[in-house]
């Protein structure tokens, strides 16, 4: 086996696994700008909760340095960047990050190193926008100098049971032999084996639509869940039934947010535009799935104004759960503000307890003070976000002492709920 230096660009939730993993079988440097971060993954502490202590202080005792140095790198012969790619205001792609990493890796590059997108971008994007940026900085040429390869991420925050590893993999390279070279590397951690794409493209589009898929499906099952609500009938039963037919996928509606299938889509989008094409499966996906928190939050104030005749102001609300997804810390992009804002707004009085997420983090990002103790009451009380950690609450107790309970993850028994998404 080939012997190579590693160095992992951005330790976040793609990032750190990915280094634990490398550092399995090469020499790693993990380098991220975030100091704080990088003293964290020094003492074993990983704030996401994706990786535990004694994983990290193992690696980074024997193969893994963590570094804010970017000199720390010059002696890498593969570089594999996975820095964020997020949205701007505009929901256009906002590729700072991936420039900025792109033009530190470019200072240091040499004759013979190859460079490793994972971040997730719109088809062209690794070609058009990060080689040029490589080629300036580095002053080397393309496929002649220095080689290029798209590994698009798929790791799956809170999931303890899809591991990087046990995730095939897809790769791609610039050259026939530098594909190869991709392959054969990240064959060499993936248990789940590989995929080789035929370009750098073509992954990157496969990346898009994994996303934009689920998010079109997910979209439907939202506006079913909009239809049904003013029929009165109920979603979840009429999925059921519907689920008796073979060939029926069971998606179900819910809040979608997070850092991929309510960001993708918009990458794919911008591309598609850009070629002349305006997506209309895609789009009206995204704006049924936008309006799902305001909906959940006016659906609470409607069924707290017919209990209290209307006079709901000052009553108080409990959400549970803040981050994006279940039995994850990650709260980028999470449409459980639009719950809150659309509460706070109405004038109630609004708590949020998670007990995954980082309250420091999510003070910083949304100016929101979690609290950490639940009240003996609350006037209602939403089910946000499906953690395991909420099922040792006792919601019987809580609708018997009078709280008004909404489950906006179909969690809880249909007996003990108002109302559900």
């Amino acid at each position: 086996m080939e012997q190579y230096t590693i160095g992992v660009i951005g330790l976040g939730y793609v990032g750190l696994p990915l280094a634990l993993a490398f550092a399995t079988k090469y020499n790693v440097k993990g380098y991220d700008t975030n100091a704080e971060r990088i003293s964290q993954l020094r003492q074993g502490i990983d704030i996401t909760h994706e990786m535990l202590p004694e994983q990290i202080r193992a690696a980074s005792s024997r193969t893994l340095q963590f570094t804010t140095e970017l000199q720390a790198l010059k002696e890498c012969t593969v570089y594999i960047i996975t820095v964020p790619t997020p949205l701007d205001k505009e929901n256009q792609p906002d590729l700072t990050y991936l420039v900025r990493a792109t033009s530190s890796i470019g200072s240091i590059l040499k004759k013979g190193d190859l460079v490793i997108y994972e971040s997730t971008v719109y088809p062209g994007c690794t070609e058009e926008v990060c080689v040029p940026v490589l080629e300036m900085f580095s002053k080397l040429a393309y496929n002649k100098d220095f080689f290029v390869g798209y590994s698009p991420e798929r790791i799956n925050p809170g999931d303890k049971t899809r591991t990087i590893t046990s995730i095939q993999k897809i790769t791609s390279g610039s050259s026939l032999r530098c594909a190869q070279k991709v392959d054969q590397l990240y064959a060499s951690i993936i248990t789940a084996g590989t995929y080789k794409a035929p370009s750098i493209k073509v992954a990157e589009a496969a990346k898009a639509i994994e996303n934009a898929q689920r998010d079109v499906n997910i979209s439907f099952m939202n506006e079913l869940a909009l239809i049904f609500d003013k029929l009165k009938i109920d979603t979840h039963e009429v999925l059921k039934a519907a689920s008796t037919k073979w060939n029926f996928i069971p998606f179900k509606p819910g809040l979608v947010g997070g850092h991929c299938i309510g960001v993708d889509p918009h990458y794919l989008a911008f591309k598609a535009m850009q070629a002349g094409y305006t997506p209309q499966v895609i789009l009206s996906g995204r704006k049924v799935n936008e309006q799902m928190g305001v909906f959940v939050g006016e659906k609470v104030i409607a069924l707290l104004a017919k209990k209290f005749l209307g006079r709901i102001h000052g009553k108080t609300v409990l959400i549970l759960g803040f981050a994006f997804k279940e039995n994850c810390a990650d709260t980028r992009n999470t449409k459980v503000i639009d719950i809150y804002t659309t509460l706070k707004a109405a004038g109630l009085e609004v708590s949020i307890h998670d007990p995954l997420v980082n309250e420091a983090a999510v003070q910083k990002a949304y100016g929101i003070s979690l609290i950490t103790k639940l009240a003996k009451q609350y006037d209602a009380m939403i089910l946000a976000v499906g953690h395991d950690a909420f099922h040792q609450i006792d919601f019987t107790g809580y609708r018997e002492r009078g709280a008004l309970i909404y489950d906006a993850k179909s969690m809880l028994p249909v007996e003990v709920v108002d109302g559900r998404l």
